[in-house]
């Protein structure tokens, strides 16, 4: 049973990871770069990490089937789309209605995630999609913005960032045969580098800004709480899980993500967002304490 909750956790550490990125931008953009300098600076300095990383262990170029390369493909690219659509949406919505959206993809990934197996959603995944969304509104503080003057851009862009980013999670949940975790990793982060290149602010390599000007400080933290730690724990646990289950389980990224932001930022905490961290928290945590029951008993039925 413990084994069984290795995976899951390995999910939390790593959408944990992805909910102290704002926070790090936001700090970055305080020392005068934009955010596109900043997620540029991600994708650049977790590909030289890659880099690193693959020529210390693995050494030799990954060999996957065609399949499978067009599966890390896929998942590259719906990598880097994420950054670049969020970002834009970003222009339009307000911060915390922006996160709102995003966080559609809990819901959107289950329902892929049915549609690929040819299955309805359990009663605990439903009533955990419920408690999530309700969660997620009371914790992002949307209730007193607003909507009226909001463009349809900042609802289409926030719309497909919560799509890309379910998608780029069924895409990590297909294991690829003859592909180590790191040459999987070094796949992934090279196609969204190259994403990333061309829509945001590659120009930091050469104009000074990445290693003369400090940039590097934010795009190594970045890097490493962006890509290398999330990339690398979803490829892993994901295909031992599920998108489904890795999809709501995700939804923790929320809670860090405005916990970081009122320690580092000092943003305030009213107690309708701590309500609604506490239900994010509890969605979150439903399907994997009823699978644990359901297994729990099986082995009791089993035994008697």
């Amino acid at each position: 049973m413990k084994n069984n909750l290795i995976y899951p956790l390995l999910i939390v550490i790593a959408s944990s990871s992805y909910g102290i990125l704002s926070t790090i931008v936001k700090v970055a953009m305080q020392h005068g770069f934009t955010s596109a300098e900043a997620v540029s600076s991600q994708y650049i300095i977790g590909f030289l990490l890659v880099i690193s990383i693959f020529i210390f262990t693995d050494r030799k170029l990954p060999r996957p089937s065609k399949k499978g390369l067009l599966i890390l493909i896929c998942a590259g690219i719906f990598t880097g789309t994420t950054g670049i659509v969020y970002g834009e949406s970003l222009k339009y919505l307000p911060a915390s209605l922006a996160v709102v959206m995003l966080f559609q993809f809990t819901w959107i990934g289950l329902l892929i995630d049915c549609a690929l197996h040819k299955r309805l959603p359990s009663r605990p995944e439903v009533i955990s999609i419920v408690i999530l969304f309700i969660g997620t509104i009371l914790a992002a503080g949307v209730l007193n913005v607003d909507l009226s003057d909001i463009p349809i851009q900042g609802w289409l862009f926030g719309f497909t960032a919560a799509v890309t980013f379910a998608c780029f999670i069924q895409f990590n949940s297909r294991p690829v045969e003859g592909v180590t975790t790191t040459s999987r990793v070094l796949i992934v982060s090279s196609v969204a580098l190259i994403l990333i290149s061309i829509f945001l602010s590659p120009e930091v390599i050469w104009n000074g800004k990445l290693f003369m000007q400090g940039l590097w400080k934010y795009g190594l933290a970045l890097g490493l709480f962006g890509i290398i730690l999330p990339i690398y724990l979803f490829s892993i646990a994901i295909p031992k899980i599920g998108g489904a289950l890795a999809s709501i389980l995700s939804a923790i990224e929320l809670p860090v993500a405005v916990t970081v932001s009122v320690i580092v930022l000092h943003e305030p905490l009213t107690t309708v967002q701590i309500i609604g961290i506490v239900l994010v928290i509890a969605g979150m945590m439903l399907p994997t304490i009823v699978a644990q029951r359901q297994q729990k008993d099986s082995l009791l039925e089993a035994h008697s």
